[in-house]
C-alpha cells in the first residue's frame, strides 16, 4: 500500500500523503472485497473460461476495472480523476482492460494502471509508461468523466 501511495504522490506535487494514502488503502480494500465477490480462480484466463461457461459470475478484465472504476468515482478523491484504459481493442482472446488513476488535469498517459486481474487479485500497478506487458490506449468512449 505504500509503494502506490508513493506513486500516487510522484505524479503531482500538489498530492498530499493522506490523500495518496486514503486512495492507496480504498483501492487495494476494494480489490480483495472483489476478490471474493468474483469467487476468484488462479490464473486468470481459467478465471476467463469459467465465466465464459456460466460457472462464475463475474470476474473479466473489465468487470473489473469497471467495478474500480464506479467505486472510485463515487469517493471524494479532489486530486484524482479515474479512467478507463484497454489494450488489443477487439481482440477477442488478447482484449485486456484497466482503470487508470491520475492527477486532476493532468495527461491520461501519465497516470498509473491499476490492475487486480492480471495476477488473480493481487494487484498489479505501475506508470502507465512503465508496463511492458501492454499498450494501453484510453477509452473514453466506455463513459469516463
Amino acid at each position: 500500500m505504500a509503494e502506490l501511495s508513493y506513486l500516487f504522490q510522484s505524479l503531482d506535487i500538489s498530492i498530499s500523503a493522506s490523500e495518496a494514502s486514503k486512495l492507496s488503502r480504498d483501492i487495494f480494500y476494494k480489490t480483495h472485497k472483489l476478490a471474493k465477490e468474483f469467487e476468484l480462480t488462479s490464473p486468470p484466463l481459467l478465471h476467463n473460461f469459467l465465466v465464459n461457461i456460466g460457472l462464475r459470475e463475474k470476474g473479466l478484465c473489465y468487470q473489473w476495472s469497471d467495478a474500480l472504476y464506479a467505486h472510485l468515482s463515487g469517493e471524494t478523491y479532489p486530486s484524482f480523476e479515474f479512467h478507463l484504459f484497454g489494450a488489443n481493442i477487439g481482440e477477442y482472446f488478447s482484449e485486456h482492460n484497466a482503470l487508470v488513476v491520475v492527477a486532476k488535469g493532468q495527461a491520461v498517459q501519465e497516470g498509473i494502471i491499476i490492475d487486480p486481474w492480471r495476477n488473480s487479485g493481487e494487484l498489479y500497478f505501475s506508470k502507465v509508461r512503465n508496463d511492458p506487458e501492454y499498450k494501453w490506449k484510453h477509452r473514453s468512449s466506455r463513459g469516463c468523466r
